[in-house]
């Protein structure tokens, strides 16, 4: 192949071996003809020749740095090979032999970062992402300016060593410090990716210097301040990504009309505060825009209407009010609207659906009114549609049945009324449908039955009525809840509803008169009962003012001897285990017919009287199918005179979570196989463990935190469900959402939320907090308390740095196994996409632990969007579902 080239002094043409004797510097290229222009340094190669000692110098420098190299990686740096035959190092080609490519990531080194680097003069590829480096950035960096943009063009290949690269990657550490200001220097790099350290501060003015920037990555490190209105004067950009930050703003955001080229903005989960600028209608390329999880007020602007390629849209968890700007339909190319968690209002504009190439609409948790669109059957593509937590009403539209492709349709938390449509039968995709608490009435329709493929069927109080179904979803008293129904019989036993009888053939026989005569006598009678049970009533309600402990005598007691007798003498044979106020024993009652779980309070301690009654109350007032059922109380005294409390629970056969992650074989056990738990199990549990919270936090009345959520209060029946036990720490929320003091609030050590032991208010958020360190442990099955972790180091930390590429060097190495069995899988593709759908599974899974275990309550997530994530996570388990459909509303 040859090329022409021409001097920048004045149009020579050479040969290719002449450039071997002379240096030059690509300036541009036509991309046409394989013209290329050069432009003299002005120096003889000869004379750099030498100098390439630096460069190995620098390199030992950067190896003496290194403190674990677990691969070997840098084996091969030594005396006894050039250094340009090291791992991860390129030269240039013939005689210059400098070093133009450093590339050593995903290598598990670790270190620091050694100033020398910046004596690598030629480097034009720095690459050490994925790594464990730590301490600062070394200033010296932006030395290497020859960390230039790519051109693109016709060149010979024996130029390719003249290429300036575009690449200075340094994320997936644990880089700590500032940026360094000397970055401005790298004026032509064209990719500057930062993300997933701990860097901090600002990000520097000098920033606004590199003209050519196309991508530039700072998410999830701790920087603060506010984005350096230089930044704006970088029209190249067109990926900017500061996620998981804690930026407060822009500088001058007016300025942000000036990213021209703009197609990705990723600012979510900051702290951002102000409104939406105007300006954003004028970033015409922008494709993505993500700025939820902040604390944006006042309205969405009109002006986006404007993004016709934007396609996927996230503003959910601010403070945005007024209404859904009509102008949003004009965005013909939006897949994903995220606006849920907000303070919008108004109706639900029309000219929503007609985005015909929507898949995923989220609008709950605001306050619209009105009814819904009925245009919704435009929306032929559409796969999750949630408006719960608003004030619709009317009927629910029947044309929702044109949206064939719907996976979630959830509309709980409205004033819908009428039937359920029918029409819905054509949704034979749905996985999940929730329509509690509205409105509906009449009959359950038969064609319920026959969603083949539905994980969660919630139709809970409402006013339907007639019989429950018993076949399909209804035959799985896990996947479905009709409580609050109180016309519906029939069912399954698990619904503990009356039977569905028939009227008496004698009934139909009795005359008017009789009739007449039964109902008045009835009427009587029935307003004397009321009367009386009004008037016990309002004694009891007195004695309860006067007397706290009256709470206890409103459920059904036992006597100390009956339950010393079903425990055998509360003998340690039955003795399940031991908490932080009493011990638990198994029991049988009814003659051997009944096996029961004993709570028996230590009275000695201070605090146990008044767990006694959290839990009675707590346990009276909330019900939930993955949470322990509690049966009856005891308070009296034992056969010493002694006070006695106790509670008893529904039996538990597998015990706790805490048995299952670590388990402790006893002597009758000796022969057994140890417990283990796959993959699917655990993530099961988290799914229990995760809507038993989301009920308690936002379905029960009063709203309640548990405060103690942790293994050992986690407990599994003989399906494998698990159920939320223990609620002696348990508070209540006032109905106005005032948050209580968390002063006595104990909680276990690894577990409680960082700000319960600064004094901050109880809230649902510690609760949230709990589970996510549960997660982790879940998959991790390492204890917070475990002896790694020490200093900065806990298990949060443990995981955040292993996502994404190191997830499988961190999980509970008996999850290996559910990899290793797939080796029975003769197809190789599809033990391949069996594979991958486990790793993803994994990674979603400890994602969801980072984020609800972040130290500052705003940065974790809501439980109800936890439950629909792994609700997602389990179908790529099952893999019914792709990656990008989990990652939807992250």
């Amino acid at each position: 192949m040859s090329a022409s080239l021409k001097d920048s002094g004045g149009g020579l043409s050479a040969s290719i071996p002449w450039l071997r004797n002379r240096a030059f510097l690509v300036e541009r290229s036509s991309g046409s003809g394989g013209e290329i222009v050069f432009s003299k340094l002005g120096f003889s190669w000869a004379s750099t020749v030498a100098s390439n000692e630096t460069d190995r110098l620098a390199l030992l420098q950067f190896k003496s740095k290194i403190t674990h190299d677990p691969l070997g990686a840098l084996g091969s740096w030594n005396a006894s090979i050039h250094f340009c035959n090291w791992y991860g190092v390129t030269c240039s080609r013939r005689h210059q032999q400098r070093v133009t490519i450093l590339d050593l990531g995903s290598l598990k080194l670790a270190g620091s970062i050694t100033p020398h680097i910046g004596n690598l003069t030629f480097l034009k590829v720095l690459n050490l992402e994925n790594n464990s480096f730590t301490h600062e950035i070394p200033s010296e960096i932006g030395r290497l300016r020859r960390l230039q943009k790519q051109l693109v063009g016709k060149l010979p290949s024996d130029f390719s060593s003249l290429l300036k690269i575009e690449f200075l990657s340094l994320g997936f550490n644990h880089l700590t410090g500032s940026i360094p200001s000397s970055f401005g220097n790298l004026t032509s790099i064209d990719t500057l990716y930062l993300s997933q350290n701990n860097l901090d501060g600002s990000s520097p003015d000098t920033l606004g210097l590199l003209k050519n920037l196309g991508t530039l990555a700072l998410a999830a490190n701790r920087l603060s301040g506010t984005i350096p209105s230089s930044i704006f004067n970088i029209s190249s950009i067109t990926v900017f990504e500061a996620g998981t930050n804690q930026i407060h703003g822009w500088k001058h955001s007016s300025g942000i009309g000036k990213f021209v080229n703009l197609q990705s903005l990723h600012m979510w989960n900051n702290q951002v505060s102000g409104t939406i600028p105007l300006a954003i209608g004028e970033l015409q390329n922008l494709g993505i825009l993500a700025l939820d999880s902040n604390r944006l007020s006042g309205n969405i602007p009109p002006s986006i209407g404007n993004l016709k390629k934007l396609v996927e849209l996230y503003v959910s968890d601010n403070f945005l009010k007024g209404s859904i700007p009509s102008s949003l339909g004009l965005c013909e190319s939006l897949t994903t609207i995220g606006l849920f968690n907000n303070n919008l209002s108004g109706t639900i504009p029309p000219q929503l659906m007609g985005l015909t190439s929507l898949v995923a609409l989220d609008l709950s948790r605001n306050q619209f009114r009105g009814s819904f669109p009925t245009e919704v059957g435009n929306l032929i593509n559409l796969e999750t549609l949630t408006v719960s937590g608003n004030i619709l009403q009317g009927e629910i539209p029947s044309t929702l049945g044109s949206c064939i492709k719907l996976e979630i349709l959830e509309m709980q938390g409205n004033v819908f009324q009428g039937p359920i449509p029918s029409s819905l039968s054509s949704l034979r995709g749905l996985t999940i449908l929730d329509l509690s608490r509205n409105k509906l009435s009449g009959e359950i329709p038969e064609f319920l039955v026959g969603l083949k493929v539905i994980e969660n069927l919630n139709l809970s109080y409402n006013d339907l009525e007639g019989m429950v179904p018993t076949e399909g979803v209804f035959k799985n008293a896990s996947a479905i809840s009709v409580l609050g129904n109180n016309k519906l019989c029939g069912g399954i036993s698990e619904f503990k509803l009356p039977p569905c009888g028939l009227k008496k053939s004698r009934e139909r026989r009795l005359t008017f008169e009789l009739k007449l005569v039964i109902a008045i006598v009835s009427g009587l009678m029935g307003l004397a009962l009321t009367l009386s049970i009004s008037f016990l009533c309002w004694v009891r309600k007195r004695k309860e003012q006067s007397n706290p402990n009256s709470l206890i005598n409103s459920l059904l007691n036992l006597s100390y001897q009956n339950l010393h007798n079903a425990t055998d003498g509360f003998s340690s044979a039955n003795l399940i285990g031991t908490g932080s106020f009493g011990s638990v024993y198994k029991g049988v009652l009814d003659e051997g017919r009944t096996t029961v779980t004993v709570k028996v309070f230590n009275l000695h301690h201070h605090r146990a009287s008044r767990s006694f009654i959290a839990e009675c109350r707590a346990l009276r007032s909330i019900r939930h199918r993955n949470l322990v059922k509690v049966f009856t109380a005891c308070s009296g005294v034992d056969y010493q005179g002694n006070d006695f409390k106790a509670l008893v629970y529904e039996f538990m056969q597998n015990g706790s979570l805490e048995e299952w992650l670590y388990p402790v074989n006893r002597e009758d056990e000796v022969d057994k196989a140890p417990r283990n738990l796959n993959l699917l199990q655990r993530l099961n549990i988290a799914i229990d463990v995760a809507s038993a919270l989301d009920y308690l936090h936002h379905d029960c009345q009063p709203i309640t935190t548990h405060c103690d959520l942790k293994p050992s209060n986690i407990l599994l029946d003989e399906e494998m469900v698990a159920h939320v036990g223990d609620f002696g720490l348990a508070r209540f929320l006032p109905p106005t959402h005032v948050q209580t003091s968390s002063i006595g609030v104990k909680g276990s050590i690894g577990y409680i939320a960082p700000e319960y032991g600064l004094g901050s208010e109880v809230s649902t958020n510690g609760d949230v907090y709990s589970y996510g360190i549960l997660m982790l442990e879940l998959i991790i099955r390492k204890k917070p308390s475990d002896i790694m972790f020490e200093g900065d180091m806990n298990l949060h930390n443990f995981a955040r740095m292993a996502l994404p590429d190191h997830v499988m060097d961190i999980v509970d190495s008996t999850l290996l196994n559910d990899v290793e069995d797939l080796a029975i899988i003769s197809n190789q593709r599809q033990r391949q996409i069996r594979v991958n759908n486990i790793i993803e599974c994994l990674i979603s899974m400890l994602r969801i632990g980072v984020t609800c275990s972040m130290e500052s309550p705003k940065d974790r997530m809501k439980m109800t969007n936890v439950v629909h994530e792994l609700q997602s996570t389990k179908n790529i388990l099952l893999g019914s579902r792709t990656m990008r459909e989990m990652q939807r509303f992250r």
